[in-house]
């Protein structure tokens, strides 16, 4: 549970305008969608895909780094890994279980085979959306496990686009279409308060101290 009373002390650091800020962004986000990264290579799509999420709204992203080490690119991601709780995991298979248990289908991204289109794609239920890497695409585990799959309809000689271009185009669509729905998508009341108290500590220079002081008062 987050602690009101220091929640109060601490936003006293922050200028109205900042407060006001967090409680509007607060009001889009959501983690009726979430993205999930399988082994992308190139770190700044990581990183691109990461700002792509705080853009439109998705609150979570999951990163699989299972053949490569950490790769997100803060250059590229331009302080959106703040605003974006990223959940590393070391197997595909660990991350595919941990979405399934807290509810969430698996949904594949692919060009290759009978995909659902995007415009056609809603999402009703709670959806993982699954990005693979520049050339092989996702894994057999991710492929086997899918509960859908889906694509961006493309009229031109190229068969596919950036993993990060994708990524960008997908999650603008979903995010617009939920939150356009009747779906129960808004993060619930204590959410909004965790992402404060989280938010206002990262915005606050040797917040450590500030506490350390506040609880011993």
């Amino acid at each position: 549970m987050v602690d009101l009373d220091l929640l109060a002390y601490l936003e006293g650091y922050l200028t109205e305008e900042r407060k006001q800020r967090f409680l509007e962004v607060l009001q889009h986000r959501t983690k009726h969608i979430t993205i999930a990264i399988e082994d992308v290579y190139q770190m700044h799509n990581t990183s691109a895909i990461i700002r792509s999420c705080d853009v439109f709204g998705v609150q979570e992203v999951h990163v699989v780094e299972d053949r490569f080490a950490k790769r997100l690119d803060k250059n590229i991601a331009m302080g959106a890994e703040k605003w974006v709780d990223v959940y590393r995991y070391q197997s595909t298979a660990d991350c595919i279980a941990n979405l399934k248990q807290k509810g969430y289908r698996i949904i594949a991204t692919t060009p290759h085979n009978n995909s659902t289109l995007l415009p056609e794609f809603y999402p009703d239920q709670k959806s993982a959306i699954f990005f693979g890497t520049e050339k092989e695409g996702l894994s057999d585990v991710v492929m086997h496990q899918a509960d859908g799959f889906l694509k961006i309809p493309m009229v031109g000689f190229s068969e596919s686009l950036n993993v990060s271009v994708a990524a960008a185009i997908i999650i603008q669509d979903l995010a617009h279409k939920v939150r356009a729905s009747e779906t129960n998508w808004q993060l619930t009341d204590v959410e909004i308060l965790e992402k404060r108290m989280d938010w206002t500590q990262k915005s606050i220079q040797h917040v450590k101290g500030i506490i350390k002081r506040y609880l011993a008062e």
